[in-house]
């Protein structure tokens, strides 16, 4: 950038000489350079922004200089002119940073920091008068240090170089031992790698782990799954339908189809339920079946992730309480997942919905609560943990038979180990405290939120809403069942059904199941095979079992 001499002010003149190196090694002072300004009407023609001798003036220096020399004289005397510019100035500035104001800058007291804060000196500089190719022939006197680029330059106009850090690398060229290698892998946030980084010297490399594709570069193709040609059967033989993973492409175009015809190409209207991971749609097959299908939302590999999460959980359970896997289809652009029909909905809307509850009873209340405890003691048997037990996570078939879904953001433990270490994940109002706070997620986490669940069927109230005497105020129900618990006030809040087919004793008895459930410390909480006992024995003094007179059956009636 060029560099100039400057003066601000009424009639003023400086002088700047300077010298210049020559071989061999010789100095000369020829070079001067003046530069006037002058206000002859005043302060009228000032010009904020123009450089052009009226109250500002500016010059060139010349390349090459090594010292310089400034004088400033006045040409009049500036008491004259003290109303609008008591004071001349003469500097040295870059000439992209200084900009004249006009007459603020001449009557301007503080002038001065102006010119040591808002127009630095730029000084440009080469080692010696030679060329990079002619330096390099005496090691002893190269000034390019390790891992640095040698760079001609010819701002000075005699010649000279240049060192800077070589691409990869960073630190002070000029200075032993060089320039250091950069480390693009060690920041996470910042890398240009999207999965794997390698760092070499002075470079990095990208690469994808196995079983995904692509050059491994954010700004690039990144990394793909890559599912391989042909998979097993991962679904179960049900009817017409039979999904498998496979590399067919007339298959998968086969399966797509059968998928956007039973889903009427995935339309709103078909929409029975909204996962974390995924959306669920209403399907008919061609022979009448009914199903469950599931998209994910996005399609990204953390996407795709959860769903095959949920599609190993699915595929090692096997319980009447715990919604049965059809089968899937991965190799789409979308992946899918397809379960049976759940037709009576979720829990959540059942108990929400103040306008249909003939079903909502002591006896289905007990049993929903038993069904549920059951499918969550047997994938806590596995050993599996759900992670996200709510009301509308467990669905109701045409008998109010309770069934646990949405398995996308369920962990396995491994042999051996009693909880995991991973990012809290879960609903408010359900989510246990207790792994809140320390990520550590053992099985009794789905204890403290299947405690919220009974709370929320035994009370109709939801795990988070507005508080009766401050609607602004979001109250807990785990907090607030608790609280009425200790303050004898239970029967306050449980749902009058309840308290008109229940017995007392049976409320207070599944109430304290709930307390328990509810406790801080995980480690006081029942596992949830004692809860689905307790529920059992509950079960128990809430029917009689009546023996058919072919003894071929049972009869369950419920107790008055």
């Amino acid at each position: 950038r060029c560099k100039q001499a400057i003066v601000v002010g009424c009639n003023d003149l400086a002088r700047y000489s300077g010298s210049f190196e020559n071989p061999p090694y010789s100095f000369t002072t020829d070079d001067e350079a003046k530069c006037r300004s002058s206000c002859k009407s005043g302060a009228k023609n000032v010009v904020a922004g123009q450089c052009n001798n009226v109250g500002c003036c500016q010059t060139s220096i010349s390349k090459g200089m090594i010292q310089y020399q400034i004088s400033h004289e006045y040409e009049s005397n500036h008491t004259t002119m003290s109303s609008y510019n008591p004071c001349g100035y003469s500097f040295l500035a870059d000439q992209e940073s200084f900009k004249f104001r006009g007459v603020s800058d001449l009557n301007d007291p503080n002038f001065i920091n102006r010119t040591v804060y808002d127009a630095p000196l730029v000084l440009v500089w080469v080692i010696s008068n030679d060329t990079c190719a002619n330096a390099k022939l005496d090691p002893e006197t190269y000034a390019c240090k390790e891992n640095t680029t040698c760079v001609n330059a010819d701002e000075s106009g005699i010649g000279g170089y240049r060192c800077t850090c070589a691409p990869g690398y960073k630190g002070h060229p000029y200075l032993s031992p060089g320039c250091s290698d950069i480390n693009k892998c060690t920041d996470l946030d910042s890398s240009p790698c999207s999965m794997k980084c390698t760092n070499t010297p002075g470079n990095y490399t990208c690469s994808c782990p196995t079983g995904y594709v692509g050059d491994g570069r954010v700004d690039g193709t990144s990394c793909k799954r890559q599912f391989p040609t042909i998979k097993v059967a991962l679904g179960v033989g049900f009817g017409s339908l039979f999904l498998l993973i496979v590399g067919s492409s007339l298959f998968l175009a086969r399966r797509r189809r059968i998928m956007k015809v039973a889903t009427k190409n995935f339309k709103d209207e078909q929409i029975i339920g909204r996962g974390g991971y995924g959306t669920v749609y209403k399907g008919i097959l061609l022979d009448r079946q009914i199903i469950a299908v599931k998209k994910s939302k996005f399609v990204d590999e953390n996407q795709i992730e959860q769903f095959i999460n949920e599609l190993n959980i699915l595929g090692q359970t096997r319980h009447p309480n715990v919604v049965r896997l059809l089968g899937c289809c991965l190799e789409v652009e979308v992946p899918l997942l397809v379960d049976e029909f759940i037709s009576n909905g979720t829990l959540f809307d059942r108990i929400h919905n103040k306008d249909g509850t003939s079903w909502y009873s002591w006896s289905n209340c007990l049993r929903i609560a038993m069904d549920s405890a059951n499918a969550l003691a047997y994938i806590h048997s596995i050993p599996i943990i759900h992670r996200d037990i709510k009301s509308s996570n467990i669905l109701l078939d045409d008998s109010y038979t309770a069934k646990i879904s949405d398995f996308g953001a369920s962990r396995l433990i491994p042999l051996h180990e009693t909880h995991l270490s991973t990012v809290v994940q879960g609903t408010l109002g359900y989510l246990d405290p207790e792994y809140f706070f320390s990520s550590q997620l053992p099985e009794k986490s789905d204890v403290y939120s299947f405690g919220v669940v009974l709370a929320e069927l035994l009370t109709r109230i939801r795990p988070l809403s507005p508080e009766r005497e401050n609607e602004e105020q979001i109250q807990n129900l785990a907090t607030y069942f608790i609280k009425s618990m200790h303050e004898d006030n239970l029967f306050n809040i449980l749902d009058s059904q309840l308290i008109m087919e229940a017995t007392k004793e049976q409320l207070i008895s599944i109430s304290k199941l709930v307390i328990r459930c509810l406790s801080i410390k995980g480690e006081e909480r029942p596992t949830m095979k004692e809860v689905a006992m307790d529920l059992g024995e509950l079960w128990k003094q809430t029917t009689y079992i009546i023996p058919s007179e072919n003894q071929e059956g049972t009869i369950f009636i419920d107790s008055l």
